[in-house]
């Protein structure tokens, strides 16, 4: 059995997730009585979008002290955005007013998330990471989706690999939130990039395509995928008003409704390509039934949502009536997945 972790895009939203690994993680230290038990550890591969693509590669960032074994727990990657998210997200008078609250430039400043980025990753390299992964992004020079995966290397060498950073900034740089991003392979090639989100927020049936095509051929009998989403507002549009919004009007709603879309299809897919083979229960989505008090803004890092999120990311774990069975699963059937 294959096991595959898949995480949503969703800005400051990556809390909710980021919350449901931390309640799976202490489930599995305790069941393996292991304190030091990693997500890490259990799952064959891993794929990320935006928020999702940063939680993947604390994930799976190395402790140089012990080989083969993550430096951060799911608490300290959820941490990222706990404690640092009022600093990504924060936007100044000045560039609020030059910005025109993200439609004249973008709306943060990329610095704070560089610094954050650079203080979890150092000089990490993709192909370092423990497990094989893929993380989305979309260049817009080519007009190409653009898949950054840690597996790569084994076939294109430095032009496969890049520092761990500038993938995740990459990934996380969202229209109208964060500058483009231009990042340079190891072999000194440059991309420019923007978010994952805009074409695949949920990278799930990425994941599926990626290991389908590993040693082995695995179908979705040999395969066991948990995919976690960041919650979904569904907010309705009222036909009157949007009839008459030209390209300012149209700008907030194009991306929500491209990045809820996107995941609703791929959920769609899945469930379809899992249930035909008469094997649906090897294909779990958590994804939050309600936001309580929590904003749906991908970049409300307030004090407040910071902290209604993380109780949406815990009562989300507390009720997903799987989480159980994706313990037993993780701890009775160990696998890898090779390339």
């Amino acid at each position: 059995m294959k096991k595959i972790l898949s995480i949503d895009g969703g800005g400051i939203r990556g809390i909710i997730p980021g919350q449901v690994l931390v309640a799976l993680e202490k489930k599995l230290q305790a069941k393996s009585k292991n304190p030091e038990a990693r997500i890490a550890d259990y799952f064959d591969f891993f794929a990320g979008t935006s928020t999702g693509g940063i939680l993947t590669c604390i994930h799976l960032c190395p402790d140089e002290e012990k080989p083969g074994k993550a430096l951060f727990s799911a608490q300290q990657a959820v941490d990222l955005y706990v404690e640092h998210g009022s600093k990504i997200f924060d936007v100044s008078l000045y560039q609020k007013i030059k910005a025109a609250n993200g439609i004249l430039d973008e709306k943060f400043n990329a610095e704070a998330i560089e610094a954050c980025l650079n203080q979890y990753f150092g000089d990490i390299k993709l192909s370092q990471l423990l497990k094989p992964c893929i993380i989305t992004s979309y260049d817009i020079q080519n007009r190409a989706a653009h898949f950054f995966a840690q597996h790569d290397y084994l076939k294109r060498g430095d032009g496969g690999d890049f520092l761990v950073k500038d993938v995740c900034r990459a990934t996380s740089a969202a229209p109208t939130y964060f500058e483009a991003a231009k990042v340079k392979s190891l072999s000194n090639v440059s991309y420019p990039l923007i978010d994952g989100g805009v074409f695949v927020n949920n990278p799930a049936l990425c994941a599926y395509s990626e290991v389908r095509n590993s040693n082995g051929f695995p179908t979705a009998e040999n395969m066991f995928i948990v995919s976690i989403g960041t919650g979904s507002e569904n907010k309705e549009y009222d036909y009157d008003k949007a009839k008459d919004w030209g390209a300012a009007g149209w700008i907030r709603p194009l991306i929500d409704i491209m990045m809820s879309g996107a995941s609703e299809t791929t959920h769609y897919h899945l469930t379809k390509m899992f249930s035909a083979q008469g094997h649906q229960d090897n294909y779990i989505r958590i994804q939050p039934s309600k936001m309580k008090n929590a904003k749906f803004e991908m970049d409300d890092a307030h004090p407040e949502n910071i902290a209604a999120l993380v109780e949406v990311g815990t009562v989300t774990a507390e009720d997903c009536p799987d989480l159980d069975r994706i313990v037993d699963t993780l701890l009775n059937d160990k696998d890898s997945v090779t390339f």
